[in-house]
């Protein structure tokens, strides 16, 4: 579904890659988290995916072929949810099809509460963001990332800013889409727990600039609940996790 092939990108007025050479690649279906400390580079793999930078070398193909093919080669979803107060939830979510063209705002209405009604918020589309909870918010902006097109979707903490138990439960449904939808996801945490509780396996930017992604298996079947993380297995794992991050921030 996704591959780098020696990708690099520097910053302008850098003097280093942040990106340098680095090849991976992702299986369709799949459910990846991308963890590594803050500032190591893992949003820019995201900007360069969804076409907001381009790479200074190697190659990026979504689908077997190159991103510059691609109009809606994934959904990306940024760290905040990002939804206009002056626009109803509703019109937030239809945006991508407002964009893209060719859709009558009968057409895009009815997509965007479909996709509302299957991110369980039936009967909010033409509320104000302002009128949702946080939780609901990020919901709001998951189905507004489902109809931007692709298999492919991006997600860059989007639990983050949410309290404890909201970011629980939002994790939670999180597993349900994917499995419900089939959609390849990536996501992107610096939370070890987070990341091991969701992902097939964990892709680990171990160091800066990112020069190879290492791929770590997770020892618990799916579907999966919070009970696995008491598993001793989850637990060693979740300790080698931390270890490999302390290495990037300690002298």
């Amino acid at each position: 579904m996704l591959e780098f092939r020696q990708v690099s990108y520097q910053y302008p007025g850098e003097d280093f890659d942040l990106i340098d050479g680095l090849s991976f690649r992702v299986a369709p279906g799949s459910l990846h988290c991308i963890l590594g400390v803050s500032g190591c580079g893992k949003s820019t793999l995201f900007r360069m995916v969804s076409g907001l930078l381009t790479p200074k070398a190697g190659e990026i193909r979504v689908g077997g072929a190159p991103i510059g093919g691609h109009r809606r080669c994934c959904g990306y979803m940024p760290q905040r949810d990002l939804l206009f107060p002056w626009r109803t939830v509703w019109e937030n979510v239809a945006l991508p099809l407002e964009i893209a063209g060719g859709f009558s705002k009968a057409e895009r209405r009815a997509r965007a509460e479909a996709a509302l009604a299957d991110a369980g918020l039936d009967g909010c589309g033409d509320k104000l963001p302002r009128a949702l909870s946080g939780g609901m918010r990020q919901r709001a902006a998951f189905a507004r990332t489902m109809l931007a097109g692709g298999d492919l979707l991006l997600l860059d903490e989007p639990f983050s800013a949410l309290d404890f138990l909201t970011r629980i439960s939002m994790q939670e449904w999180l597993l349900d889409q994917w499995r419900r939808t089939g959609k390849t996801i990536l996501f992107i945490t610096h939370d070890v727990e987070e990341a091991i509780f969701l992902s097939q396996s964990v892709l680990v930017a171990a160091e800066a600039p990112i020069r190879a992604l290492a791929e770590i298996l997770v020892p618990a079947p799916m579907p999966r609940t919070r009970a696995c993380l008491a598993d001793p297995a989850m637990a060693a794992l979740r300790e080698e996790l931390i270890g490999r991050l302390r290495k990037q921030v300690e002298p």
